[in-house]
């Protein structure tokens, strides 16, 4: 059997003058300076910290309370105009809009995210009522001058969100776009027709 030997701490040249006097347990430490960046960083954290509480608790800085207060206002604001830039509708922009967009792929993008859990893939209805048949429960045809007010509005007796408060103009117009080709369309299981017949298929 092999007696253990002691091991040797093996100092470098260089670190002869950076061995500290002490030893626990045969352990031994070399006192390397910290690194000048951490240095830096160390210092300038007691600088902002003093300039921090200068401005906060001495200087009339505004509390957490109050910038909150602020913040709200402003996202009221931008809320507003969210909502007056959905109130009108208008179908010459919206037809520009059709022009200038991949309506398609944003169409099924807000549809996918928004409009499925209901009306299912294809949009042949689930919760909701089957999108591509000529039978409407609430509409009299479909046209965007009609499907976007609904679309905003919703009709929380039976279960359309009021999507006016979630999704963008553009986002409404893509559900428009996406809603118009499924007219005629076959999805596998659609539901039966629900509402009256107001166009052909």
């Amino acid at each position: 059997m092999k007696e253990n030997k002691k091991e040797e701490l093996h100092i470098l040249e260089g670190e002869k003058d950076l061995l500290l006097d002490h030893d626990y347990d045969g352990i031994q430490e070399l006192n390397y300076p910290l690194p000048s960046w951490w240095m830096k960083c160390w210092a300038a954290s007691i600088v902002f910290s003093v300039a921090y509480v200068m401005f906060y608790h001495f200087a009339g800085g505004p509390t957490s309370s109050e910038e909150l207060a602020r913040n709200m206002v402003k996202i009221n604001e931008l809320k507003a105009i969210a909502a007056a830039d959905v109130s009108n509708f208008d179908i010459a922009h919206y037809n520009e809009w059709l022009e200038k967009n991949d309506s398609k792929k944003m169409g099924d993008e807000v549809y996918e995210t928004n409009c499925f859990s209901c009306h299912a893939a294809g949009g042949g209805g689930d919760i909701g009522p089957n999108l591509t048949d000529g039978y409407w429960i609430h509409l009299k045809n479909r046209s965007p001058e009609e499907l976007f007010p609904f679309i905003r509005d919703g009709f929380e007796e039976k279960g359309m969100p009021a999507w006016g408060e979630v999704l963008s103009k553009e986002e409404i117009y893509a559900a428009i776009a996406h809603i118009m080709e499924l007219k005629g369309t076959t999805p596998p299981k659609a539901k039966e027709a629900q509402g009256e017949k107001v166009e052909e298929i």
